[in-house]
């Protein structure tokens, strides 16, 4: 995993604790969490094409 080993990872949580606190670690994730959600449907909905009606009532697609 990004040729990080087990004591180099361990070490990492170590500082994070650190910086924010064994309280603050459940709201850090979750906050994590939601922004990756949040960038996966921006990425999702960017993928699908829109379908716009023009003057006559007919369906196309833009562009």
């Amino acid at each position: 995993m990004f040729g990080l080993g087990t004591s180099e990872l361990l070490i990492i949580l170590v500082i994070v604790l650190v910086i924010f606190g064994a309280g603050k670690l459940p709201q850090v994730g979750s906050a994590l969490g939601k922004g990756i959600r949040n960038f996966k449907e921006g990425v999702k909905d960017e993928a699908r094409p829109t379908v716009v009606e023009n003057a006559a009532g007919k369906e196309t697609l833009p562009g």
